[in-house]
């Protein structure tokens, strides 16, 4: 079997591998006695992390280059990233619903590049002569490996309010603490308690006293999954920013060196500057401002929507210097 075949057979692979992973994590949440699925639902996200590996080690045989040059190999890229940052989430929260939610991301990022991108950008070509630079295995893999830890914390701060169904969830303890429960209290949004009339009670005398308003009771396995997941985003966002902080200054050393600027306004790097100042913004609220629960998870779901505008986004929608091996 020849290295393009051998890639066509993984990429695949890959695919097929993430789609049963999907499935079993979904089937761990859907039926949580069956403790088995969730150990499958692992060990097959492995699988499918070693299988993007393989394929990105033939393309870089095959090609002669690492293989991060076009849309194809940079989504596999990510793909890897997402199972690796997957596998790092879900043996710190060792809890299925990890997967549940990056496992559809990974397989949607391969399904992309498999089935979706025509064969032309599938195949491997000779380097432009920017791309022919040491920077090139430096600032894109970095850069792919922080927007694949972003995703993972901002995947996990969506599934905190799909657990917390929106409400506000205080959770008492610092952002960095470790260890068990951190004492949850679940009470309703501050401007839901301002815009409602305050409840009316008589006192023994007769006269009338303010009540607070009633809290929203959930499960305390429901509580601790959430404070779970509020913890683990925190810290993937925690190790996706500062790499995405150095890929943006390799990218800039890189950029003087091949074009003479170390900054020129592309699109692609105006969005990894909105990218980096959202998640800023989102560290900066929870270590210096105490932010914990619903308002610094909102903040990290837009992220998520930020990072898919600076990677992809940018590249679809006009072209750019960063716009090779590209629809455009």
């Amino acid at each position: 079997m020849d290295l393009i075949a051998l890639q066509g057979w993984l990429d695949n692979a890959s695919f097929a591998v993430l789609f049963a992973a999907m499935l079993l994590y979904w089937c761990g949440v859907a039926f949580p006695k069956a403790t088995l699925l969730p150990s499958l639902g692992t060990a097959t996200m492995a699988v499918g992390n070693l299988t993007i590996a393989a394929l990105l080690a033939a393309r870089w045989i095959e090609g002669g280059y690492f293989p991060m040059s076009n849309l194809y190999e940079s989504l596999f890229a990510l793909a890897w990233g997402v199972t690796a940052m997957h596998l790092v989430a879900e043996r710190m929260s060792r809890s299925c619903l990890v997967g549940a939610v990056t496992a559809p991301i990974a397989m949607a990022i391969t399904a992309f590049a498999t089935l979706t991108l025509p064969d032309t950008m599938q195949g491997s070509e000779p380097l432009v002569p920017a791309l022919k630079s040491n920077w090139l295995m430096m600032h894109v893999s970095v850069m792919l490996l922080s927007y694949a830890a972003l995703l993972v914390g901002a995947l996990l701060a969506i599934a905190f309010l799909l657990v917390t169904r929106g409400q506000a969830v205080e959770l008492r303890g610092s952002s960095v603490g470790t260890g068990g429960f951190r004492n949850v209290k679940l009470h309703r949004a501050e401007d839901d308690a301002a815009q409602a009339p305050p409840a009316m009670a008589m006192s023994a005398g007769g006269a009338a006293v303010l009540e607070k308003p009633a809290t929203v009771a959930l499960s305390p396995q429901r509580l601790t999954l959430a404070d779970t997941l509020d913890n683990i985003s925190y810290r993937m966002i925690g190790l996706g920013f500062p790499l995405l902080t150095i890929g943006i200054i390799a990218g800039a050393v890189w950029a003087n060196e091949a074009w003479g600027s170390y900054w020129s306004w592309d699109p692609k790097e105006t969005w990894a500057l909105i990218t980096w100042l959202v998640f800023a913004a989102y560290l900066h609220a929870r270590i210096t401002k105490g932010w914990q629960g619903r308002r610094p998870a909102i903040l990290a779901a837009t992220g998520f929507v930020v990072v898919w505008i600076c990677y992809l986004g940018v590249n679809i929608l006009g072209k750019g210097l960063h716009s090779y091996g590209w629809f455009f």
